[in-house]
């Protein structure tokens, strides 16, 4: 059996990006542990909210929920706030995870690291998928806790596959389906286009399979209607061909993309 961390800036982003791969571990007999950087303060309040709960205290519910569905066994918590988007003032409150001294976020993240011996840590591309601050944070936090654990992890970064958008956008232009067009190559907030080219990616992961507990997972964070709830609205055609596979990077790794496990070398228990 081996340890997997995943490293997720907010509540909801383990489940529209890496939940297949949760999933799988999980059955395969690993142990997966998810940590978030900030606790999503700034997602959508619940019509629901108990009096006296705060939007971070709902978020987490959720999260557990989640992690019951992926069957991850740990769930654990940074303590920052959630930064905003790109250019909001929130970017530089005391206590956002963007403004974060990056050695202290890093050293909270070595403490779950070194408790669990962890094998891998999941982390996002150096962009942060789309320039969010708080996406960004996660993938400097990681490698740098990566470099200061007593066992260094292997790493991955959870991306987007630009050319596989860059198609599905065509396509839906081709068909004249100019609603469900989202041009990738467009810059985002930061400037950059989303997630990484084709000829950067290592993975390519088939969750289809678990494509079931992918959208159950979504479906935990379903406060969060301007973007989950848009997600799970989809026909699970189109839900399968956007979230039925969930793409990687790793450092070190000689280039092309293969199309298989990155976990088939772990020992499962």
């Amino acid at each position: 059996m081996a340890t997997i961390v995943f490293l997720h800036a907010h509540p909801d982003d383990e489940a529209s990006g890496t939940s297949g791969t949760m999933t799988r571990l999980s059955r395969e007999g690993h142990r997966v542990v998810v940590v978030y950087g900030t606790g999503g303060e700034h997602g959508t309040p619940p019509e629901d909210l108990p009096v006296g709960a705060t939007v971070a205290d709902f978020r987490r519910g959720e999260a557990e929920a989640s992690a019951r569905v992926t069957g991850t066994e740990r769930v654990e918590w940074l303590g920052y706030t959630d930064s905003g988007m790109h250019g909001w003032e929130q970017n530089g409150h005391d206590g956002s995870f963007h403004g974060a001294d990056l050695d202290e976020a890093a050293g909270r993240l070595v403490e779950i690291l070194d408790e669990e011996d962890a094998d891998v840590l999941v982390t996002y591309d150096w962009h942060g998928g789309y320039g969010h601050p708080d996406h960004v944070k996660v993938h400097h936090v990681a490698y740098r806790a990566a470099d200061l654990a007593a066992q260094r992890p292997r790493l991955l970064e959870q991306t987007m596959n630009r050319d596989a958008m860059r198609r599905a956008y065509e396509e839906a232009l081709a068909a004249g389906d100019s609603d469900k067009a989202w041009d990738p190559d467009q810059p985002m907030e930061d400037g950059e286009p989303l997630g990484t080219p084709e000829a950067d990616l290592h993975w390519k992961v088939d969750v289809s399979g678990d494509i079931e507990s992918k959208r159950a997972s979504l479906a935990c964070h379903a406060s969060q209607t301007s973007d989950v709830g848009m997600m799970l609205q989809m026909p699970e055609d189109l839900f399968v061909a956007w979230f039925g596979t969930e793409y990687y990077s790793e450092p070190g790794r000689a280039a092309g993309m293969v199309e298989g496990w990155p976990f088939a070398d772990l020992d499962a228990g």
